[in-house]
């Protein structure tokens, strides 16, 4: 499995309220059109509103690569640079999970 662990930190709270309806725009198609796609979790952090943290799992390496060709995916990409302060990325590994089978 191929995992991704994606903080970004958004510019204020209109910027806020743009990234968070890009996702809602966004999020439906990955459900819909990715099966190797296993989790796309988009979560808010507690005491800082500006903090959106998201955690994707795919089948394999392969999985990801054809998340990142989807058009909706590259909408994604190229839209959501006009709300972010910042933005960190962690590959991750994924050693043992519970509901995920690996």
């Amino acid at each position: 499995m191929f995992g991704l662990s994606v903080r970004f930190t958004l510019k204020d709270d209109a910027a806020a309220d743009g990234f968070d309806a890009l996702v809602a725009e966004t999020l439906p198609l990955i459900r819909e059109n990715e099966p190797g796609t296993l989790v796309y979790a988009v979560h808010t952090v507690e005491g800082k509103p500006l903090e959106r943290i998201f955690y994707e799992l795919y089948a394999d390496r392969d999985a990801f690569d054809a998340h990142e060709e989807q058009p909706h995916v590259k909408r994604f990409l190229n839209a959501r640079g006009a709300f972010l302060a910042s933005v960190d990325v962690d590959v991750l590994s994924l050693l043992d999970a519970k509901g995920v089978q690996g």
